[in-house]
């Protein structure tokens, strides 16, 4: 059991402490409740430009690492489809510090044409690197606009084309800024060695004269369901085909969402799960083989992911994928298997709650969820999946009219026989 204490300041701003008296730090984590999805699909890829624009200076203080580094303290942060989330830890004495900085970038940021130039560099370089310039690198730009045609999940965080911030202006980030950067768009959770009622009257010393901001107002496009098969095939310099399949599925607040995670864990989490016994040790179809979930806020995807192994023809790897589907839709999981899927859930929860960083970020999110308390309901709503349940998930969305599938080829091997739809 986690507790916590949460606390509300009038200008909108949550907070969350956990006291830990374990450890001699304390990790400060602050969520904003605004990620890729919230982007116009015109000027995408802006909340990951933030999460480079927040450590170039603030209104006050130009450098945002030195005084936290003086201190003993550590920094970093990431973006998603639908938050974007900074954490800093540092000896819990010095707590004061990480409250300044953060406040400090949270009320307004160094806007100059500079700053923005520098990260813009920044990321367009990132962008480069990792989805056009590395193998399979371009893999979400190809599979995402394919597997969604409304919703805002249909580009990557990194943006759906680097243009869009190489073109971004200093009056567009500045309104981005002051659309979704707010203390009531925001929670904070603090962990470690502190008094969470000492750490409520500092955060309301750092971030109470803060005012609260016009938050826009999210209104997304719902996607419409899907009702037929959709394919993608393309040819790229690497060394093996690569298949991806992926379904649409619930959201990450939907009691479905834990059947179907245990449904991914069937199937491949581990050595000795389905995918991974069968398909690559035993047939050697495919050299690795995943099945996993998005977790994503809204609606997301279910994923069979896989390196298909040398001499194989992708489409029979593909089948083979299928009639493990059509094995766990037509058959219930037995007992032994399910509860072992279950102790590993248990198991990795129970180990990521250790951390006093994990746990600050863990219930950060919990919060923006529904409410942080929720973290301690986790374990058994895992518990109580049956095998039933993952049986009539698997039915419902593992169907080829929830399919979008990517075929992605090797031109250095003979597997060129298959049509682009």
């Amino acid at each position: 059991m986690i507790e916590i204490k949460k606390y509300k300041l009038d200008n909108g701003l949550r907070l969350i402490v956990h006291q830990d008296k374990t450890t001699p730090l304390a990790a400060v984590n602050v969520l904003y409740d605004v990620g890729a999805k919230d982007e116009d699909e015109n000027k995408t890829g802006f909340a990951h430009l933030f999460e480079h624009l927040m450590f170039g200076g603030s209104k006050n203080i130009p450098s945002y690492d030195a005084p936290l580094q003086n201190v003993g303290g550590d920094n970093n942060a990431w973006t998603s489809n639908d938050l974007t989330n900074y954490y800093l830890t540092l000896p819990a004495s010095n707590i004061e510090t990480g409250l300044w900085l953060e406040s400090d970038r949270m009320l307004e940021l160094n806007f100059s044409q500079e700053s923005l130039d520098i990260q813009k560099k920044v990321v367009v370089e990132e962008f480069k690197q990792r989805y056009l310039n590395q193998p399979y690198g371009d893999v979400p730009l190809l599979l995402k606009p394919l597997a969604y045609k409304k919703h805002p999940y249909k580009w990557p965080t990194i943006g759906a084309d680097v243009k869009h911030i190489e073109d971004a202006t200093l009056e567009e980030v500045k309104s981005f800024f002051y659309a979704h950067y707010a203390p009531n768009n925001a929670v904070i959770s603090i962990t470690g060695n502190v008094e969470p009622d000492d750490v409520f009257e500092k955060v309301k010393k750092w971030f109470g004269d803060i005012p609260s901001r016009d938050v826009k107002v999210r209104n997304l496009p719902v996607e419409p369901k899907q009702t037929e098969m959709r394919e993608l095939t393309v040819e790229r310099d690497v060394p093996t085909d690569v298949l991806q399949m992926v379904f649409h599925m619930c959201s990450r607040t939907d009691d479905e969402y834990y059947i179907i995670d245990l449904l991914s864990d069937v199937l491949s989490n581990g050595t000795s799960s389905r995918l991974i016994q069968r398909l690559v040790m035993q047939k050697k179809l495919f050299t690795d083989l995943h099945a996993y979930i998005s977790g994503d806020v809204e609606q997301g995807l279910f994923t069979f992911a896989g390196h298909v192994s040398e001499g194989v023809n992708i489409k029979d790897a593909e089948k083979a994928i299928w009639k493990e589907i059509e094995e766990i839709k037509n058959n219930l999981v037995d007992a032994y298997e399910l509860q072992k899927v279950k102790n590993k859930v248990e198991s990795s929860l129970t180990f990521s709650e250790i951390n006093f960083l994990n746990k600050a970020m863990t219930l950060g999110q919990f919060e923006l969820l529904g409410k942080a308390e929720d973290i301690n309901e986790e374990v058994d709503k895992y518990r109580m999946v049956t095998a039933e349940q993952i049986q009539e998930c698997a039915q419902k969305i593992l169907i080829e009219t929830n399919c979008s599938k990517l075929y992605y080829l090797s031109k250095d091997k003979k597997a060129k026989n298959v049509k682009t739809k």
